[in-house]
């Protein structure tokens, strides 16, 4: 199996340290969930998951909830509602969401704020390493101490600091010794809620968080670190640092996978430009969970794509044809042979998730199956390989509700998202 890996820039067979794969991917911040950007991103890695698991693969996952940052501080006071109670009930939306497009939940689910104790843990190590510096009751890294910062977005000085302001950096900070130091611990603001510290109340950074729950589910090195490709920088730029620094252990992720932007009305469809396209909407107006998963399936995860109707119903109608396949009946006949398709699906998946030739693939055996049940031919088999390979890219194919794990698995970790816990 070969993947992409951001890191070293280069395909490479992706083999795991040890005998499960661990993955740790990025999760929402909880508001204005689930958009088709969030979902190409999260079904590209549900599809990673399950392709392991179909190589025979034991895989160990991670998706946090940022449930406390700067962006759900102030989506909460723009609506005047509490910061939990708003997390919540936005968590709870996103997996209802994910139920519904039959996405397989994560082994670990955890909020930034279940960590923060682990966090505080961290920020002292990396102000005993001399890596931080710590001013009127807050925390920084100190980029300028760390030779290889860049190492991951390819980045130099002056590229990086208007992407960082522009992604939640700030330069005009009185506190900080460079512009491009990032916070790790935050000293509160009146009005903000708040954690004890050794330096006073606040609350965690935004990179500390990931970096620290990674390492606390999954141990290092992770094997596969994920997430949009906008969180290349500084994002998981940061999480390197910090982990890498923090542990003394290199690699913190032996590889690096990020989902391409998806795009809409001409920009990138992002909650700041309120260009969104929002998954429950489509589900409402009667598009299946199977076009839906199809329609993501159909761009490679690493190529940048905009969202078109056209596209959507082809995938529709694709999803319509694979599921009359499967429920053909043959006759005596000789068998179909799926060999030469059970090789070029797996082909094309093993060719950095190229879900899209995957696709095509399928198509043509719904194609095959077609033409050999009119002539009476054997098709058992031929269906049965079509319904395994379509469950890798997360399809049903006619069968009623999510999968019984997917419908489990996020029902538990529902529970912890019932109700805010003040």
């Amino acid at each position: 199996m070969q993947l992409y890996n951001v890191l070293t820039r280069r395909v490479e067979t992706f083999e795991p340290a040890g005998s499960a794969v661990s993955l740790y991917v990025c999760g929402i911040t909880p508001y204005d969930t689930t958009h088709l950007g969030h979902l190409f991103t999260y079904t590209s890695f549900d599809v990673l998951v399950r392709y392991l698991e179909y190589l025979g693969h034991t895989v160990r996952y991670v998706q946090n909830v940022t449930d406390i940052d700067d962006d759900i501080l102030r989506k909460a006071d723009s609506v005047e509602a509490d910061w939990q109670e708003l997390g919540n009930r936005w968590t709870r939306h996103f997996i209802d969401d994910n139920v519904a497009l039959n996405i397989r939940p994560p082994d670990y689910f955890p909020r930034a704020t279940d960590v923060v104790a682990e966090m505080l843990g961290v920020v002292e190590d990396l102000l005993i390493a001399g890596l931080a510096y710590e001013v009127e009751g807050s925390v920084y890294f100190q980029v300028g101490r760390d030779p290889d910062y860049g190492q991951l977005s390819g980045l130099d000085y002056e590229e990086m600091l208007p992407v960082a302001n522009e992604r939640g950096n700030h330069p005009d900070d009185p506190n900080k010794r460079d512009p491009l130091d990032f916070v790790l611990w935050q000293a509160q603001a009146p009005g903000e809620p708040a954690w004890d510290s050794p330096w006073g109340p606040g609350r965690p950074g935004w990179h500390i968080e990931c970096s620290t729950m990674a390492t606390k589910y999954l141990g290092l090195p992770v094997d596969i670190h994920g997430g949009g490709a906008d969180l290349i920088f500084p994002h998981h730029e940061s999480e390197i640092a910090q982990a890498e620094y923090a542990t003394g252990h290199r690699p913190f992720s032996r590889y690096w996978l990020h989902t391409a932007m998806v795009r809409h009305e001409g920009e990138k469809m992002s909650k700041s430009l309120g260009n969104l396209v929002m998954v429950r909407d489509l589900l409402e107006a009667g598009w299946s969970a199977d076009a839906l998963r199809l329609y993501m399936a159909g761009h490679h995860y690493r190529d940048p794509w905009s969202h078109d109707d056209a596209d959507l119903a082809r995938a529709a109608e694709l999803a319509r044809r694979l599921e009359q396949a499967v429920g053909l009946s043959g006759g005596d006949g000789p068998a179909l042979s799926v060999e030469m398709y059970r090789a070029a699906f797996q082909a094309a998946m093993d060719n950095d998730l190229d879900t899209a030739v995957a696709g095509e693939t399928l198509t043509q055996l719904a194609s095959e199956i077609e033409e050999a049940a009119e002539q009476q031919r054997g098709v058992e088999a031929a269906q049965d390989f079509l319904r395994e390979a379509a469950a890798v890219l997360g399809l049903r194919l006619g069968q009623t509700g999510p999968e019984p794990r997917v419908q489990q698995g996020w029902t538990q970790h529902r529970q912890g998202f019932a109700a805010a816990v003040h």
